[in-house]
Parts: structure tokens; C-alpha cells; sequence
């Protein structure tokens, strides 16, 4: 027996596990609904690689995912969302909404001064994505960015809290602060996570600038966008499934760390 659209799962990739927030924000959001993660944590990272290789790439997990029955994609990877989500979009008959334009849009919403800070990858601020998301959203916003690679790994290994993320946070905040930003974007899935240490570097220079991060902007836009296609799942407690490309060693640790619980049972599966 066939389902109805509205009880289809929403489907969602990142090269690795940091799109898990994302995951962990659209459940809380929208309990009811399943959820299939896949996370192609064979060929991590993709901010490295070509444009036409990272497209590839993304064909590869949109179509094992959108081959299980979805009723929505939402692209976790700032890389691909920066890249390749015009050719998913054109591709196929779901939905697809990525990370990127969903922090832009929240994050040109929250300022009141017209002036933004972003931090991300190298290669997420390098492509200057949200730098003309958040001008599109918001015509004359200046958008200041910062590289913040040393995030990523702390996230990784655990340190959450703590004088070395703080001091860490706090080196990287530093021109942003000095420019006047009053609304700062985490432009990485990875950086949720790290929301008390950034918190408190921002504060400790003196700024009260309000933090968005682009998950719990992606979660709204989700939400948005089946109530308003009439998608949303009648249901009390949806499923997660995940599926991962490759499972290093510590993935339950680091898995469970991004997604706030226990991750549970996880498939691996060849998708090149």
C-alpha cells in the first residue's frame, strides 16, 4: 500500500555528521515526521573539492535518498548548498531547500542596523554565498565574514565548553566585533553546538549581538514550507534513520553528540 504524501519522510545529506543539527532542530520543531539522514562520511569534506565534483556528489545522496520516497530534501552542507543546489532544484520532484539561503534569510530578518557577521569554513566564506543570500534577502546589508576552521574540529572531539573553544571563538570574533555587527550567523552546521562558548566570546568583547544559527533556520523553513503544501505529518513521534557512506570508529560518540540523543542503529551504504 502506497503512503500519502504528507506521511512520506523528509530527507536530508551532509558530506559528514555536522548536518545532524540540522536533524536534531527539524525534531524538535516537527516531531512527528520520519527523517532519512544520510551522511557521506566516505569522501568528507567537499569544501575542497571542484564545483563539478562536489555537484556530483551531491547528485549521489539526493538520489539515494529521494530513491527511498521523500515529500522534501533539505540540503545540510553548506558546500553543496552553495554550489550545487540550482542543479538539485531543476533535477528533481521534491522540494529542496538548503542551509544557506535559510540562515540568510533569518539572519537578514534579525538585524536591526543592517549589518551582519558570518562565520563558516574557509571554503563556505571563500564562496561568498551568504554573502549575496543575505543581499538578496536584504538589498544594502553589509555582510562581514570570518573564517572559523578550528570550530569544526573542536565539535568533533567534544570541547564544548571550556577555555580552548572560548579563546578559540573569541580570536574569531574579533573583527567581526570591530565592525559593528549586530547579528551574528553560524554558517556551519558543526557550530550549534558550540553556542556557549561563542555566546560567551561574544559578550566577552563587549558585544550583544544576537546569535542565529542556520539550523534552527532551516527547521522553520521546513516547517514553513509543509504547512504550507499541507505535508506535515499527522503523527506523534517520527523515525530517524540514518545512513552513513563510511563509519569511522568514534561515529556513535560524535554522531550522538550532534544530534542531542542516542543515534541509534545506522546502515552503510555505497552510493558512488
Amino acid at each position: 500500500m502506497s503512503l500519502e504524501p504528507r506521511d512520506l519522510p523528509i530527507g536530508v545529506f551532509d558530506s559528514g555528521l555536522g548536518g545532524l543539527t540540522v536533524v536534531r532542530a527539524i525534531r524538535e520543531v516537527l516531531p512527528g515526521e520520519d527523517i532519512l539522514y544520510l551522511g557521506d562520511s566516505a569522501r568528507v569534506p567537499y569544501g575542497t573539492r571542484s564545483a563539478g565534483t562536489v555537484i556530483r556528489y551531491a547528485r549521489n545522496c539526493a538520489g539515494f535518498l529521494t530513491d527511498q520516497g521523500l515529500k522534501l530534501l533539505v540540503v545540510a552542507c553548506n558546500t553543496v548548498s552553495a554550489v550545487a543546489l540550482p542543479a538539485l532544484s531543476k533535477e528533481l520532484l521534491v522540494p529542496v531547500l538548503g542551509v544557506i539561503a535559510a540562515g540568510a534569510r533569518s539572519a537578514a530578518a534579525a538585524t536591526k542596523i543592517g549589518r551582519v557577521g558570518v562565520i563558516g569554513t574557509a571554503g563556505t566564506v571563500g564562496s561568498g554565498a551568504y554573502v549575496r543570500e543575505i543581499a538578496a534577502a536584504r538589498p544594502g546589508c553589509e555582510v562581514h565574514q570570518q573564517a572559523a576552521p578550528l570550530l569544526v574540529p573542536l565539535a568533533e572531539e567534544g570541547w564544548l565548553d571550556g577555555e580552548l573553544p572560548f579563546l578559540a571563538a573569541r580570536r574569531y570574533l574579533e573583527p567581526l566585533v570591530s565592525k559593528g555587527v549586530d547579528v551574528l550567523l553560524l554558517g556551519c552546521t558543526h557550530y550549534p553546538i558550540l553556542n556557549r562558548p561563542i555566546w560567551r566570546a561574544l559578550h566577552s568583547l563587549g558585544s550583544d549581538a544576537a546569535m542565529v544559527d542556520s539550523a534552527t533556520a532551516m527547521a522553520t523553513e521546513v516547517r514553513e514550507t509543509l504547512e504550507t503544501s499541507s505535508l506535515l505529518a499527522d503523527r506523534e513521534r517520527g523515525r530517524l534513520t540514518c545512513f552513513v557512506t563510511d563509519r569511522p570508529a568514534s561515529f556513535h560518540e560524535v554522531a550522538s553528540r550532534f544530534l542531542g540523543e542516542p543515534v541509534g542503529d545506522v546502515e552503510p551504504v555505497d552510493i558512488s
